[in-house]
C-alpha cells in the first residue's frame, strides 16, 4: 500500500503531459472555441463557414452551401480553390491533411495566399475536426475528387482520389458531426441562429451567396432553405436594420476607400427614432465593444457635419457645437474594416486596437461625406435639423436628470415613496420585485422578506421608451422611480458597482397586459441600462396559473402541461377544486410568498442576451415597439408558429 501511495503523490518530470496537438483541444475545448454550450456548437459552423467566406474575400468564390442533415450533422461546400492538395514539405503529408489535423497551420500567417481573412489563430479547421465525432472532406482540383476521412481528429486513412469532375469545377466540401460527450449541454442547431450570423456574413461580402438548408422536417415536406445574397452589401444590410423604422431620407450613404492598407466600407442613413445602432467589423467578424474603427468614425462624422453646419449658417455663431450624440440620434451604421493584421484588445477579445483603423476611416468618411453633403444640401438639412433638435432636447433632459440624480445615502436623497425597501444593505444579497399596479404591490409588501426583498409597485403602463425623447422619459414618474430605486444611474452616469439590487425581478400577471407590461420595462432596461442584463441581473417571475386542491392538500401548477401532470397523478374526479388565477391581486400574500416569491420554491427565468445577436435583439425591440405596424405584422406572422397556447 505504502509504495503505491507514494506512487500517487509523486510529481517528477515525467508527471507533465505534454498534450500533443488535438488532444489538446478535445481536453480543453473551452480554450479554443470559448465554451461547450449551444453557443460553441454553432461556432464549429462558423469555423468552417469563415475559411469558405475568406476565399470569397481572396476573390475566388462567390457561392457557400450550408445544409444541417437529419441528424444535426453539418455540410459546407463552397466553389472556391478547394484547399491544396499536394505534399506540405514541412509535414510531410497533403497540406489538406496539415490543415485539418494541426493546430495552429493556415494559409493566412504570411505567405502571401490571403490579404485579410476573419479566422487568424490557425485554430478553425482543425479544431472543428478534433471536436467531431467524424469529419469529411471531399476536394474538387483539377478534374478530380479527393477525399479523406477522420474520426475524432485521427485520419481514417491518407488522402485519395475517390473520382473525376469537370476541369472548371473547383471548391471544398466539408461534413462533420460534432461530438456529443463533448457537447453535452446540447448537439442540436438552431437554425435560427444559423440563420442570423450567415445573413450578416453576406451582407457584409457584397455578392456572396449563401444558401442555409435544414433537412430536419417532417418526412415529405421539403428541407427549409433561406438564401442570403445582397449586390449591394452593407448598404443593403442598413435597410435591413431600418425596415421597421421610417428613414429621414431616400438616400443611404455609401462610402468606401483604403488608405494605410486598411479597407474600409460604411454605410449609414438616418431614421425617425433616438436610438442609434452602429454595428462594426473587422475581417467579416463584429467587434460589439467597437474599438480604433467606431472612433474613427464617430470623429469624422461629429466633424464634418460641425463644419457643414457652420458654413451653411444652420447654427449660429453663438450656439455651441452639436455633439456627437445629438448627430447619431437614430443613426444606423455599419463601419467595416478589412486589415491584414488585426489586433484586438480588451479582455473578450471584441474590440479593434489597430491605430491605423481610425486614421483610415476618419480620412475615408470625412472626405466622401463632406462632397456628399455639399450635393445634397436637402438631405444635410434634414440631418442638421434633427441633430439640433436632438440637442436642446438634450439640454433639457439633463436638467430633468439633475434632479433625479441619487446623491449618496448620507446626503439623504429619498428612495421613491412607493418603494418598500429591504433591510439588508448588501446588495448581492437583495431582491427589488418590481410589480404591477398597488393591489398586487401590497400583497406582495406584506408577503416578502422583509430583510432581502424590496417591493416597487408601478402604476399603469409604463412609457414606451423606444417612441420617446430623452426629456420625456426622464419626467416619467414610473422610470425616475426605478432609476432611483436601482441606483446605478444611467446613460454616462451609469454605473454597475452602485447596483443595490443583485435580482431585479419583474413580476407581472400572466396574461396579455402583464405580458406587455413586462415588455415595456425589458424595453426600458435594454435600452438605459443594457449591462443590467448582459450581466445577469434581470429576471422575470413565473407567477402560476393553477391552484389545485383536492383532500386538503394544495398543488400549485405553472403550465398547462403542469396541471394536467398532476391530475395524472392524484385522478380526475368531483373532489378536485381547481382554480385559474387571472392576476397576482387573486393571491392572498401566504400563496403568494409559497408560489412566487419565495426563493426556495419559486421559478425565476433569467434574462440573457447574447452579443452576437445584438444586431437582432435590436431590431426585435423596433419592429415590436415602434411605430410602424406593417414589419410589426410580419414578424407576428412570422413568429406566430412558436406560440402554442394564447389565453383567445
Amino acid at each position: 500500500m505504502g509504495n503505491q501511495n507514494q506512487k500517487e503523490n509523486e510529481y517528477g518530470a515525467d508527471q507533465i503531459q505534454i498534450l500533443e496537438g488535438l488532444e489538446a483541444v478535445r481536453k480543453r475545448p473551452g480554450m479554443y472555441i470559448g465554451t461547450t454550450s449551444s453557443r460553441g456548437l454553432h461556432h464549429l459552423v462558423y469555423e468552417i463557414v469563415d475559411n469558405s467566406v475568406d476565399e470569397a474575400l481572396a476573390g475566388f468564390c462567390n457561392e457557400i452551401e450550408v445544409t444541417v442533415h437529419k441528424d444535426n450533422s453539418v455540410t459546407v461546400i463552397d466553389n472556391g480553390r478547394g484547399i491544396p492538395v499536394g505534399i506540405n514539405h514541412k509535414a510531410g503529408i497533403p497540406a489538406v491533411e496539415v490543415v485539418f489535423t494541426i493546430l495552429h497551420a493556415g494559409g493566412k500567417f504570411g505567405g502571401g495566399g490571403y490579404k485579410v481573412s476573419g479566422g487568424l489563430h490557425g485554430v478553425g479547421a482543425s479544431v472543428v475536426n478534433a471536436l467531431s465525432n467524424w469529419l469529411e472532406v471531399e476536394i474538387f482540383q483539377e478534374g478530380k475528387i479527393y477525399r479523406q476521412r477522420y474520426e475524432k481528429g485521427h485520419s481514417c486513412y491518407s488522402l485519395k482520389v475517390v473520382g473525376d469532375c469537370p476541369m472548371e469545377q473547383t471548391g471544398t466540401k466539408v461534413s462533420f458531426k460534432p461530438d456529443e460527450t463533448i457537447f453535452q449541454e446540447t448537439t442540436e442547431y438552431e437554425f435560427d441562429v444559423l440563420k442570423q450570423r450567415l445573413r450578416e456574413m453576406a451582407f457584409l461580402t457584397k455578392n456572396l451567396k449563401i444558401i442555409l438548408r435544414d433537412e430536419r422536417v417532417e418526412t415529405g415536406q421539403n428541407p427549409v432553405e433561406r438564401t442570403f445574397h445582397y449586390e449591394g452589401g452593407i448598404k443593403e444590410f442598413v435597410t435591413y436594420l431600418n425596415k421597421s423604422k421610417t428613414p429621414l431620407y431616400d438616400n443611404i450613404m455609401y462610402f468606401e476607400g483604403a488608405k494605410n492598407n486598411v479597407y474600409v466600407e460604411v454605410a449609414m442613413q438616418h431614421n425617425d427614432s433616438y436610438t442609434e445602432s452602429a454595428y462594426s467589423f473587422v475581417n467579416n467578424i463584429n467587434t460589439p465593444e467597437g474599438g480604433t474603427h467606431l472612433i474613427g468614425f464617430r470623429n469624422a462624422l461629429t466633424k464634418t457635419f460641425n463644419d457643414y453646419a457652420r458654413n451653411n449658417k444652420l447654427l449660429k455663431e453663438n450656439e455651441p457645437n452639436l455633439s456627437g450624440e445629438d448627430i447619431r440620434e437614430g443613426l444606423t451604421a455599419i463601419v467595416s474594416v478589412k486589415i491584414e493584421d488585426p489586433q484586438f484588445e480588451g479582455q473578450t477579445k471584441q474590440k479593434l486596437g489597430n491605430s491605423e483603423a481610425r486614421g483610415a476611416v476618419d480620412s475615408i468618411v470625412s472626405e466622401q461625406l463632406t462632397y456628399f453633403l455639399e450635393q445634397n444640401p436637402t438631405v444635410a438639412k434634414v440631418i442638421c435639423e434633427k441633430s439640433i433638435l436632438a440637442q436642446r432636447a438634450r439640454d433639457a433632459a439633463r436638467k430633468a436628470r439633475d434632479l433625479t440624480r441619487r446623491k449618496t445615502a448620507l446626503e439623504g436623497m429619498s428612495l421613491p415613496g412607493k418603494l418598500a425597501d429591504c433591510s439588508d444593505k448588501d446588495p448581492a444579497n437583495c431582491e427589488i420585485y418590481i410589480v404591477e399596479g398597488d393591489s398586487a404591490g401590497g400583497s406582495a409588501k406584506t408577503a416578502r422578506s422583509r430583510a432581502t426583498q424590496a417591493i416597487l409597485p408601478l402604476r399603469g403602463k409604463i412609457l414606451n421608451v423606444e417612441k420617446a425623447r430623452l426629456d420625456k422619459i426622464y419626467a416619467n414618474a414610473e422610470i425616475k422611480a426605478m432609476i432611483t430605486a436601482f441606483g446605478t444611474g444611467i446613460h454616462e452616469d451609469f454605473d454597475i458597482t452602485k447596483l443595490r439590487y443583485h435580482k431585479i425581478i419583474i413580476m407581472t400577471d400572466a396574461d396579455v397586459d402583464g405580458a406587455h407590461i413586462a415588455t415595456l420595462l425589458l424595453t426600458f432596461l435594454y435600452r438605459f441600462m443594457p449591462e443590467l442584463i448582459k450581466q445577469g441581473y434581470v429576471y422575470l417571475a413565473q407567477p402560476p396559473l393553477y391552484k389545485l386542491e383536492k383532500n386538503k392538500k394544495v398543488w400549485y401548477a405553472y403550465s398547462d402541461e403542469e396541471l394536467n401532470g398532476i391530475l395524472r397523478e392524484v385522478g380526475r374526479d368531483q373532489n378536485n377544486k381547481i382554480q385559474r388565477y387571472k392576476g397576482l391581486g387573486e393571491m392572498d400574500p401566504e400563496q403568494l410568498w409559497e408560489t412566487t416569491m419565495d426563493p426556495e420554491r419559486r421559478i425565476l427565468l433569467r434574462v440573457t442576451m447574447d452579443e452576437e445577436t445584438e444586431s437582432e435583439i435590436d431590431l426585435t425591440f423596433t419592429t415590436l415597439m415602434g411605430d410602424k405596424v406593417e414589419p410589426r405584422r410580419e414578424f407576428i406572422e412570422e413568429n406566430a408558429k412558436f406560440v402554442k397556447n394564447l389565453d383567445i
